[in-house]
C-alpha cells in the first residue's frame, strides 16, 4: 500500500478509536480493550496486515509509554498526591518484589515453568497501568488520598518492573541473585531520579524566563524536556521511566507560561500514543496462537489478582504502618488490591524477552495478552460496585470541584473555572455569601448555555460554571473556601469545614 492509503487507514482508525472512547465511557470498560480489538481486526486474523517484529514493537511501545508517563506527571497535582507518595513508593518497590516472587513461585509450581521464564512472567505482570486504572477511577468520587495512592503507584512502578524484565531477559548472563538485583535496580533508580531533579527545575526556570514567539511552542518545549530526561537517564544507564515521570511532575507543578495549554496538548498526545500503542499490540498478537495460552494465562492471572496483588498490598501497608508513614484500613486495602489493573505496560514489557530471544517468550507474550483482556473485563466494570460495597467513597462528597486555570502572566493572576456538581451545597448560595478573600471575585456565570455577570445577590445553582479571577497569592485560599462551601454550605466555617482534601 502507498503512503496515501496508509494515511487514510490511520485517520479512519484514529477516528474510530475516538468514537470508541465514548462507548467505553458509557459501558464502564477501559478503552484499551476496544483499541486492542481494532488491532486484532486489522491484523492477520482480520484484514490481514502482517506485523510480527517484537523489536520494533518494543521500541514503539517504550516510546509511547514514556509519552503516557510524561502526560501523567504533567497532569498530576502534587498537592493531591504528596500525602500518598510514601505508601505509593513502597508499593512500587517492595510491592513489586512481592508480586514477582509470588507469581514466579506459583507459575513454577503449578505450570512447571522454568525459573527464568517464571520470574520474567512475574516481573512483566507486576506493574499496574495508569491509563487502565484512571479510565475507570476518574468517574469515582474516591477520597483524594486513596486516589492519590493508585495514581502515584502507577506512575512509579513502571521503572522497577522495566529494570527487572531487562535484567532477567539478558540470556547471556545467569539469573541475578537478590543482592545484585537490588544494587542494579537501586543504581538505575537513583540515576533516573538525579536526571529528573536536574532537568525538571532547570527546564522550568528557563521556560519562565524565555519569551518564545508563539504560545504553541511552550507545550512542545515542555514535552521535549521530559524526553531529554528520559533519554539522558537511559544513556547514563539509569531508569528512563522514573526520570520522565519525575521531570514531568516537576514541570507540571511549576508556574509555567501557558500551563493549561500545555496540559491539553499533553493529554491529546497521550491519547494518540495510547491508540497507536494498543492498535500496534493488537496487530502483533496472533489469534490462532491464543488458545494454547488461555489455561496457563488464566491460572497465572488468578494467582496475580487473588494472591500476589493482595499480598503485595498487605506487606506494603504493614511496612508503611511500622514506619509510621501511612495508615490504610482493611476496606481501602481490599479496594487497592482489586484496583491494580493491568493494561499496555505488561504487554509492552512482554516484547522485551521476545525480542531478546528468551526461550518460551512468545508463550509469555500470549499469556500476558490473555491476562490483560480477561481480567480487565472482569475488574474494570466491577470497580464502581466494589467501591460502594466497601464504602470507600467519601460520605457526603458527591464529587470534588473541578477547577481549571489559565495563568494571566501579565497580571500575575489566575482565572479559575468552577463547575458546580449536582448535590453541591453551593446551590442556593448568594455570591456575597461565598466570602471570597480580597483579591478574588466571581466575574461571570454560565448557566444553561448563556452567560451573565452576577451581582452580589445572584444565587448559584447546580450545573453552573463560575469564572473566578483571583490573584496568584490567594488562589489556594479561594479553592479551599469554594470546596468548604461546596461541602457544608455558607456556614461551613461554623461546622469546622476548611475545604482541606
Amino acid at each position: 500500500m502507498n503512503l496515501d492509503v496508509w494515511l487514510l487507514l490511520g485517520g479512519v482508525v484514529v477516528i474510530a478509536a475516538i468514537a470508541a472512547v465514548r462507548v467505553a465511557h458509557r459501558s464502564g470498560l477501559p478503552s484499551l480493550l476496544l483499541f486492542l480489538g481494532f488491532g486484532l481486526l486489522l491484523g492477520e486474523g482480520g484484514f490481514g496486515i502482517q506485523f510480527d517484529d517484537p523489536t520494533i514493537a518494543q521500541h514503539i511501545g517504550l516510546s509511547a509509554l514514556a509519552l503516557i508517563l510524561a502526560e501523567g506527571g504533567l497532569t498530576t497535582n502534587w498537592k493531591h498526591v504528596k500525602r500518598s507518595v510514601p505508601l505509593a513508593l513502597i508499593l512500587a518497590t517492595v510491592g513489586v518484589a512481592v508480586s514477582i516472587i509470588v507469581v514466579a513461585l506459583s507459575v513454577a509450581g503449578l505450570l512447571g515453568a522454568e525459573w527464568r521464564a517464571a520470574l520474567i512472567l512475574g516481573a512483566v505482570l507486576a506493574s499496574t497501568d495508569a491509563a487502565a486504572v484512571f479510565s475507570v477511577l476518574r468517574r469515582l468520587p474516591l477520597p483524594p488520598r486513596l486516589a492519590g495512592i493508585l495514581e502515584a503507584e502507577s506512575g512509579f512502578n513502571d521503572a522497577p518492573t522495566v529494570i527487572a524484565v531487562v535484567l532477567l531477559s539478558n540470556v547471556s548472563r545467569p539469573v541475578p541473585n537478590l543482592s545484585a538485583f537490588v544494587l542494579e535496580t537501586g543504581f538505575e533508580l537513583l540515576v533516573g531520579a538525579a536526571i529528573a531533579l536536574v532537568v525538571g527545575p532547570v527546564g522550568a526556570f528557563a521556560l519562565r524566563r524565555v519569551a518564545l514567539p508563539a504560545s504553541g511552542l511552550y507545550p512542545i518545549a515542555v514535552l521535549s524536556l521530559t524526553f531529554v530526561a528520559y533519554s539522558g537517564a537511559v544513556l547514563l544507564h539509569g531508569s528512563g521511566f522514573l526520570a520522565v515521570y519525575l521531570a514531568a511532575l516537576i514541570l507540571g507543578n511549576s508556574r509555567l507560561p501557558h500551563r493549561a495549554a500545555t496540559r491539553g496538548f499533553a493529554e491529546g498526545a497521550a491519547w494518540l500514543a495510547q491508540i497507536l500503542l494498543f492498535v500496534m499490540l493488537g496487530l502483533l498478537a496472533s489469534p490462532n496462537e491464543m488458545p494454547s495460552a488461555i489455561v496457563p494465562g488464566l491460572i497465572a492471572g488468578t494467582v496475580l489478582v487473588l494472591l500476589a496483588r493482595p499480598l503485595s498490598v498487605i506487606v506494603s501497608v504493614l511496612l508503611a504502618r511500622i514506619a509510621r508513614l501511612d495508615k490504610v484500613n482493611w476496606r481501602e486495602q481490599a479496594f487497592l488490591s482489586w484496583a491494580g489493573l493491568r493494561g499496555a505496560v505488561p504487554i509492552v514489557l512482554a516484547t522485551i524477552p521476545w525480542a531478546a530471544g528468551v526461550p518460551g517468550s512468545k508463550l509469555i507474550f500470549n499469556e500476558v495478552f490473555v491476562i490483560v483482556v480477561v481480567f480487565t473485563l472482569l475488574q474494570g466494570p466491577t470497580l464502581p460496585w466494589l467501591a460502594r460495597v466497601l464504602k470507600v467513597i467519601a460520605p457526603g462528597e458527591v464529587r470534588d470541584l473541578e477547577v481549571e486555570s489559565a495563568p494571566l502572566e501579565e497580571l500575575n493572576a489566575d482565572l479559575l473555572q468552577v463547575k458546580v456538581p449536582p448535590g453541591s451545597q453551593l446551590h442556593g448560595v448568594e455570591i456575597f455569601e461565598l466570602r471570597l478573600p480580597t483579591g478574588a471575585a466571581v466575574t461571570l456565570i454560565v448557566r444553561e448555555g448563556r452567560s451573565f455577570v452576577p451581582t452580589d445577590a445572584t444565587r448559584v445553582r447546580a450545573e453552573d460554571q463560575l469564572l473566578v479571577v483571583t490573584t496568584a497569592s490567594c488562589r489556594d485560599e479561594v479553592e479551599l473556601r469554594l470546596r468548604a462551601v461546596s461541602r457544608r454550605g455558607k456556614l461551613a466555617g461554623w461546622y469546622g469545614e476548611r475545604g482541606v482534601e
